[in-house]
This record gives structure tokens, sequence and C-alpha cells, in this order.
């Protein structure tokens, strides 16, 4: 007895041991998986924390009036400058001064005086957008402490905005233009608003169509169809589509929406489509999840009471099943999100300016703009992206 009692407790140690050894291991998945996403986000954040804010250099500037009339809004932020420094004359030399301010600074200005046409005669001092260098100086991104031949900002242009600082010229204020505007080929001017809106027209367009699509077909797989060779050969194929490569999708897409039906290349119509074809198997395949998990007891009760067969499904399994069909759009949903090659193929990869206003005008997607700047020289747009 007491041999067995010593094999028992021996038995049990080992068990309690390999238990708090699991514990252990769950604990350090746990923790090793919080540190991973801890340090993808401080990366994120430690290199993107600075696009909130835009650095902008006040002037004083002239609204001639036939120089507003002329619409050159250009020469008077290059005629502010020139007052500033005078002693400047050079061709080259001017170059570098005007390249302090970006190149959108004459678009601030014709806005201002679209908005107030009684700016012209008069002298405002306003602040406008600085240049993508100069904004990346200022905000630590760029080292001046560098020589002269590895800096893209030369000494006398250091000189010229150490003179605009003390002058209190040189501030930095909250990025607006990132929110509220579309891509640009210049850093500062570019905003994720074109990006934003071409996304949710392209969702919306998914939504539509592929959940009630996705819904109706896992209701008459799993309640109308008959069990024969034809169901299981559809069965097998969803299954089989919601493995398929998505950039798959967007070659059918490019041939069957584009060349073949006409649709318009490189808008959210087109995207929606390629996108709905490429989430109907999740949805299809989630549906049919929570169809099944319905009790059959529901089934028989709603059948015992007199219903027919449609009213019990419309009635009774699909309020049900209802929770687990979302989760599966939302997921689709959300893979469609973060999409860009199947994109890619039906050219909304291509560079759009312009903020999207209907389904049919040409547009990009969150994914492709990130795709778009991550590609992208400039160092101010790494932290766009």
């Amino acid at each position: 007895q007491a041999r067995v009692r010593g094999c028992v407790e021996r038995s049990l140690r080992r068990r309690y041991r390999a238990e708090q050894r699991f514990r252990a291991y769950g604990l350090g998945a746990t923790v090793a998986g919080m540190l991973f996403v801890g340090f993808l986000f401080l990366s994120l954040i430690s290199t993107g924390y600075s696009v909130f804010w835009q650095t902008r250099i006040t002037l004083d500037i002239d609204f001639e009036p036939e120089v507003v009339e002329a619409g050159d809004y250009t020469a008077l932020v290059r005629a502010s400058l020139r007052r500033l420094f005078p002693e400047v004359t050079g061709r080259q030399s001017l170059r570098e001064l005007y390249a302090l301010v970006s190149d959108g600074a004459g678009f601030e200005l014709q806005d201002r005086v679209l908005a107030d046409s009684g700016l012209a005669g008069t002298r405002a001092s306003l602040p406008l957008l600085a240049s993508d260098d100069l904004d990346q100086l200022v905000k630590g991104r760029l080292d001046r402490e560098l020589p002269e031949g590895e800096r893209v900002i030369n000494d006398q242009q250091l000189a010229w905005l150490d003179e605009l600082d003390r002058q209190d010229r040189v501030h930095q204020r909250f990025n607006r233009v990132f929110f509220t505007t579309g891509d640009s080929r210049e850093p500062e001017q570019a905003g994720v608003w074109g990006a934003v809106v071409g996304s949710l027209l392209t969702l919306a367009v998914t939504l539509v169509l592929s959940f009630p699509i996705g819904v109706a077909a896992a209701v008459y797989l799993e309640e109308f169809a008959a069990h024969n060779r034809l169901t299981d050969l559809i069965e097998v194929n969803i299954n089989n589509l919601a493995a398929v490569p998505s950039i798959v999708f967007g070659l059918l897409g490019l041939a069957v929406f584009i060349q073949f039906f006409g649709v318009p290349r490189s808008a959210p119509l087109v995207g929606g489509l390629v996108l709905t074809l490429m989430t109907l198997p999740t949805i299809i395949i989630a549906s049919r999840a929570a169809i099944k998990a319905v009790p059959p007891s529901i089934r028989e009760a709603a059948l015992g009471m007199g219903a027919s067969q449609l009213q019990m499904v419309a009635h009774h399994v699909l309020p049900l099943a209802l929770p687990g069909m979302l989760t599966g759009a939302i997921i689709g949903m959300a893979r469609a999100l973060g999409e860009s090659a199947p994109l890619l193929m039906i050219g909304m990869v291509a560079f759009i300016a312009d903020i999207p206003g209907s389904f049919t005008d040409p547009a990009t997607v969150l994914p492709v703009q990130i795709y778009l700047w991550a590609d992208s020289p400039e160092r101010a747009f790494l932290e766009r992206t």
C-alpha cells in the first residue's frame, strides 16, 4: 500500500508540474503576443505621430487687385518673401528662397480669395504651408548638423529659416490638410480623405451585393436545396473559392467587368464588384455554419405550429442565425477593406488627386494609398504612410 501510495503521489506531482508548465507556456505565449503587438504600435506611433502637425510660415500678403485679377497667387507669395529678404537677388538664390514655402501656398491664397472677395487690395498675415523638407527639418526628422552636401536644405536656407523663426513666423499647427484632401505629388499637400471616401464607396457596393446574395445562397443550400451531386459540387466549389488568391479575382474583374461589360475603370463600382466575388465564399460559409447552429427543435416547433417552411426560416431560423451571419460579413468586409492586389488589376493604383463624388468616379482606396506612399522616395511620405 505504501508503494502504491508513493507511486500515486509521484504521478500526481508529475501531473501538477506538467499543468504548471502548460500554464506557464500559455502565459508566456500571451505575454509574447502582447509584446509583439505593443512593439508594432510603438513603431507605428513613433514614426507617424508627427503627421498630426504641419509647419507653416506666416507671411504678409499684399493682395494687389491686378495680380488677384490675373489669378497669379504664387506671385503674391514670392513677393512677400522678397520683401522679407530684399538682399536676395540672384536667380538661383531666389529659387532656393521660394523653396521654403510649399507649391500649394498659391492655392491656399486662391481659396481664401474665393471665400472672401474683400481681400483684394488689402494686406493680411497668413500662415502658409512650408515645404516638406523644411517641415521635416523643423520636426527633427532631418539633422541640421550634417555637412551641407548631405542635407536637402543648404546653409543659406537654414539661415533664412532661423531669421523667420526669430521673427516668430514659423509655427506648427494641426495638420487638417492630411484629413481633408486627396493625394498629391507634394507630401505636405497629400491627404487621406480621397482614399477614405473611395474605400467607403467601394465597401458600400461590396456590402450591398455580398451580404444579401451570401445569406440567400446559404439559406437555400441549408434549408431548401436537395442533397444531390449538384449541391455537393456547389459546396465544394464554394469552399475552394474561399482559398483562391485575391489577385485571381482582380484578373476576373479586369476580364469580365471592365473588358466585357465596360464598367468604368478605377471606379468604386468595379472595385466593389471584384471584392464582392472575393467575400462571397466567406459570407456563405459563415452563414451556413450559423444556420446549422440553430437547434432542430426550433424548426420542429415552428412546423408543428403550422408554419410553412418559408415562415419557419424567415421568422425563426434567420433571426437566431443573424449574429453568426453578421460575424461572417464583418470578417469578409474586413478582408475586403485591407485588400490591394485585386484592386491593382482594375486600375485603382492610379494617382487620383480628386475626391470621388459617385460610384463611377475614378478613385483609390486606403491600402493602395499606403502602397503608393510607401513606394515614394520623399522622406515626408514615411510619416503619412
